[in-house]
């Protein structure tokens, strides 16, 4: 009985740490978003808005940028919950949203990204 407990533990221990977050294997996932947006220091918006101080910020809201309406009238405050959700399909969360992008389906890729996105202030420093 107790070999069968221990082997449940590591099992469970296992299937935790599949799911942990790596900013910097997120950093290698934000590749796909690298066409389209920019994070860091000195970014500025492309053909999507700057990704800086994406946690806690109002969709549609990033200056000198052409949000569809569809993006700015969605209500939506970026946090991880809400960034996990639009990344698999952003287009099935915002209907209208101009971001043409299939999303990320691989649970382990958008806990990384997120990782890597959140960790950006507004200033484009990080935390």
């Amino acid at each position: 009985m107790t070999r069968l407990m221990m082997a449940a533990v590591l099992i469970a221990a296992s299937a935790g740490a599949a799911f942990a977050q790596d900013a910097a294997k997120g950093e290698h996932v934000f590749s796909r978003c690298l066409p389209c947006h920019s994070i860091g220091p000195g970014a500025a918006n492309k053909i999507g808005p700057v990704l800086n101080g994406l946690d806690g910020r109002h969709s549609g809201s990033v200056p000198n940028f052409s949000y569809s309406d569809a993006n700015k009238n969605s209500g939506i405050v970026w946090n991880e919950t809400t960034f996990k959700q639009y990344i698999k399909a952003p287009q099935a969360m915002i209907p209208g949203t101009k971001m043409i992008f299939p999303g990320i389906s691989n649970p382990q890729d958008i806990n990384d990204l997120w990782a890597y996105v959140s960790q950006f202030n507004a200033d484009g420093s990080k935390k």
